[in-house]
């Protein structure tokens, strides 16, 4: 069944708008939809596909369109519609144009330099070459522009993994357990979840696996004081609590009341009792100050470039620029000095991104030791050890998705001696 001939108007439309990168695709979309009731679930799907399809393979489509007639914004359009749904299902067409597009679909891309076949910005390719080599940078490139799975996070305060996957499986939804996560399952298709009672009675979580490992180095033990310093809508907050089993005090820190609104939804739903949610105002703030050294384990998500998300936010990489990164390394070096004041003697101070950077990760925990000289690196071997997580690490975690089906995240552990 073809899709009705203004599905190409709609998405180019809204391709317009997500082009100028003034804000993140996923929000412009929403508001779109909203505006446009009257698109099915259907249409809407079609539409939100076609805009990511662009979005991960621009260099290439942008080149493509510039040949042919017409307007090229249609172009792309046709292109991320068809890569979408199949140049069979658009209606609408002229003759001319599914000409060109069957033609286009067949160009074989292994033919294009290897800057344009990576769909990454020239200032991002050249460094993942300086430190993978063309080769690395473009098989990274290539996991990094497919779609995320969807990954769930098993409550365990309120169920086990096999029970939850049993009952996924009625639903009927299949599920598998994720490799390294002992609380995650990769769902194989991507389900609505919101109205599954598992998801309203707070058995279930979506986090994507990578996400999950972060919150399982930091080690949180019963009992224990801990801090998630950037909470942000709380996903590791209630998966620090869970480990926890609902003991001890986790503070939830975050600088923005929306964020932080956003996370008691979700705690309500959790079963949690031991998360306190606190809006700072800064990384220097009385509240920490308050605290300092008396927590056991401080876990800093710190504010990066999300470049390890682009399976999810493919618009990312043309929103960042290098000075966007150079602005955020100084956040990220005050936000992790700030935190550290909290650690007690003997405590741990984990420092995270969502990033692939050097800049926004090693950097930042080299330059954060030769100035801190009461904290240790803590190798990643040993905490994934000590974790028992299967995982072979040096002294980081460094999750890719070509390597681990995760985002692309990165972590230190960091001990305050004794």
């Amino acid at each position: 069944m073809r899709l009705p001939p203004a599905i190409v108007h709609n998405t180019e439309e809204i391709l317009r708008e997500i082009l100028r990168f003034t804000g993140p695709a996923d929000s412009t979309l929403s508001r779109y939809f909203r505006d446009h009731p009257r698109l099915g679930s259907r249409e809407r799907g079609a539409i939100a596909e076609g805009i990511y399809g662009i979005l991960r393979n621009k260099s290439v489509y942008t080149s493509f369109s510039e040949s042919g007639n017409g307007p090229t914004m249609r172009r792309m359009t046709l292109l991320g519609l068809a890569g979408a749904v199949g140049a069979d299902a658009l209606g609408g067409l002229t003759d001319e144009e599914t000409a060109w597009l069957d033609h286009t679909m067949q160009i074989d891309r292994n033919l294009l330099p290897a800057s344009m076949r990576s769909n990454l910005p020239q200032w991002l390719f050249d460094k993942l070459v300086a430190r993978e080599g063309e080769e690395g940078a473009l098989v990274m490139a290539a996991a990094l522009n497919e779609p995320a799975p969807l990954d769930l996070r098993v409550n365990v305060i309120k169920g086990t993994r096999e029970d939850v996957m049993a009952a996924l499986a009625t639903a009927p939804i299949l599920s598998e357990p994720t490799p390294f996560s002992p609380v995650g399952l990769r769902v194989l298709k991507k389900p609505a979840l919101q109205n599954l009672p598992l998801f309203k009675d707070g058995l279930i979580e979506v986090q994507d696996e990578g996400s999950q490992l972060l919150a399982q180095i930091v080690g949180a033990k019963r009992g224990e004081m801990v801090v998630d310093f950037c909470a942000g809508a709380g996903g590791k907050t209630l998966a620090l609590g869970a480990a926890m089993r609902n003991t001890g005090r986790l503070y939830a820190f975050d600088i923005s009341e929306k964020r932080l609104a956003k996370l008691k939804p979700r705690l309500a739903r959790s079963g949690l009792s031991n998360v306190h949610p606190v809006q700072i105002a800064h990384e220097n703030d009385a509240k920490i100050k308050r605290l300092a050294g008396k927590i056991d384990r401080v876990l800093v998500d710190a504010p990066c470039s999300g470049l390890g998300t682009l399976r999810r936010n493919p618009d990312v990489k043309w929103r960042q620029t290098p000075i966007g990164v150079a602005e955020l390394n100084v956040k990220q070096t005050s936000i992790l000095s700030g935190a550290a004041r909290m650690v007690k003697t003997g405590g741990r101070l984990v420092y995270a991104t969502c990033s692939l950077l050097d800049e926004e990760n090693e950097d930042i925990v080299t330059a954060f030791l030769a100035t801190h000289e009461d904290f240790v690196l803590v190798p990643m071997k040993d905490v994934l050890a000590e974790q028992k997580v299967d995982l072979e690490m040096d002294d980081y975690l460094k999750l890719t998705p070509h390597q681990h089906q995760t985002d692309g995240f990165f972590a230190a552990v960091l001990e305050r001696k004794k």
